[in-house]
């Protein structure tokens, strides 16, 4: 559909899109025409005047003429019209003014972001140093601390049960809280095997930071701390982000790439391999021998081995190229929400909270809606499987990172909808 614009020169007058206006005259010097291209509008108004005449379609006419324009108007898309190197020069210096003042915008947009990135640093970090030492019990809970908590329960629930004050808070602290907030965490339960888990039992703590303002690209970096285990000798786990240089056309960074620790694991205990046995049989002398083989599985740390990211070269074929680019796009985001969600949230994650605030938009998308039809007492039932609770009652669907991350395996969200029925 093509865009105009009003503009005032003497007399109202209609301003075609670059897309669409003839080489042959600049608006501004010589008048300003119509678009060449049909504005689809426009033939749906003569379509409904034809129905208002008597006059119909055949099937699949009216839809094939919209097809038709709509390939008009994408192959105008990307190729100039001619508009702008038909402005006289003094109006073109104009333009290039305007330019000149948008890369001063991107760069202040640039600082703007490496500001924030700074302040956050600075500003969250003692609260995530008091966070670790009441989880570890390395510090004991005050009861300043405990009252407030207790306060935002009441808050979240006016029938949240208080908290006995006769009772000291365990100097323990909280076991498994990490493998407890990431289970809870909708894209990652999903990537986290049973294996995974005895593993990261002994996970500790996980911290962010930033890369330094003088750095040539900004970035961050996610830090998982463990005890000593039996599944790998690493004490740390580093996991680096690296944005582009310049924020995105939107305001936002956009990633370059990401960097993982080699993970150095323990005889027999490679987390990311599965191993068979197999026999081999000598060609020569017929013995027989049994050998052991690994293959790559799925688990939570192939996160620490991300996809490389593509070369403009590269001579994949799209097949691989798509497979490799929803690799890059689940492990950013996996990466994205560490950041953004459970390491801010963490006790939200833990508590199972953070759930109630996962967004619900994709779920509406993926119903559409029916001939209202009432049953025989004039209402409409809405009831899923292996469920008796009403509709206000039912737990609310979750879901994981839209197009990121598979949406299943958390903890309450087991509804099936495929065994949804009406009653």
């Amino acid at each position: 559909m093509s865009s105009n614009v009003q503009i005032s020169q003497g007399s109202d007058v209609t301003a075609p899109t670059p897309q669409n206006t003839p080489l042959n005259q600049a608006p501004i010097a010589h008048g300003l025409s119509r678009p060449t291209v049909p504005d689809i509008t426009e033939e749906d108004k003569e379509d409904e005047d034809e129905e208002e005449d008597g006059i119909s379609l055949p099937p699949g006419m009216h839809a094939a003429m919209l097809d038709m324009v709509q390939g008009r108007l994408a192959s105008l898309v990307g190729k100039s019209s001619g508009y702008i190197e038909a402005l006289p020069v003094g109006v073109k210096r104009n333009v290039a003014a305007l330019q000149g003042v948008q890369v001063k915008q991107t760069e202040l947009q640039n600082q703007y972001k490496r500001e924030c990135l700074e302040l956050e640093k600075k500003l969250q970090t003692p609260l995530y140093e008091r966070r670790h030492a009441i989880i570890t019990g390395s510090q004991p809970a005050t009861a300043e601390e405990v009252a407030a908590g207790e306060a935002q329960s009441l808050k979240d629930d006016p029938e949240h049960t208080a908290l006995p004050t006769d009772t000291a808070s365990d100097p323990s602290g909280i076991p498994e809280f990490w493998l407890t907030a990431l289970r809870n965490h909708i894209g990652l339960s999903d990537i986290i095997t049973e294996r995974d888990a005895a593993a990261l039992k002994h996970l500790v703590n996980i911290q962010i930071t930033y890369l330094n303002k003088e750095d040539a690209k900004p970035g961050f970096k996610l830090i998982f701390t463990f005890s000593p285990n039996e599944f790998f000798d690493n004490e740390i786990l580093e996991k680096t982000y690296i944005y582009q240089e310049e924020v995105g056309y939107s305001g936002d960074f956009v990633y370059d790439r990401a960097i993982g620790t080699p993970i150095k694991w323990k005889e027999e205990k490679d987390l990311t391999k599965e191993f068979e046995i197999k026999k081999q049989r000598n060609k020569n002398t017929n013995r027989t021998r049994l050998v052991r083989k690994a293959k790559p599985t799925e688990s939570f740390f192939n996160f620490f081995t991300p996809p490389p990211p593509i070369e403009e070269d590269s001579d994949l074929d799209e097949d691989e190229l798509e497979e490799i680019e929803e690799k890059l796009e689940i492990d950013y985001q996996i990466g994205e929400d560490l950041k953004e969600k459970i390491i801010p949230r963490a006790v939200d994650y833990f508590t199972g909270k953070a759930l109630e605030f996962e967004a619900l938009d994709d779920d509406e998308d993926d119903f559409e809606d029916l001939d209202d039809e009432d049953d025989e007492d004039g209402f409409d039932e809405v009831c899923c499987a292996d469920s008796d609770e009403s509709e206000d009652e039912a737990p609310a669907r979750r879901r994981g990172p839209p197009r990121r991350a598979p949406a299943t395996g958390s903890a309450g969200s087991n509804v099936n909808p495929e065994e949804c029925k009406q009653q």
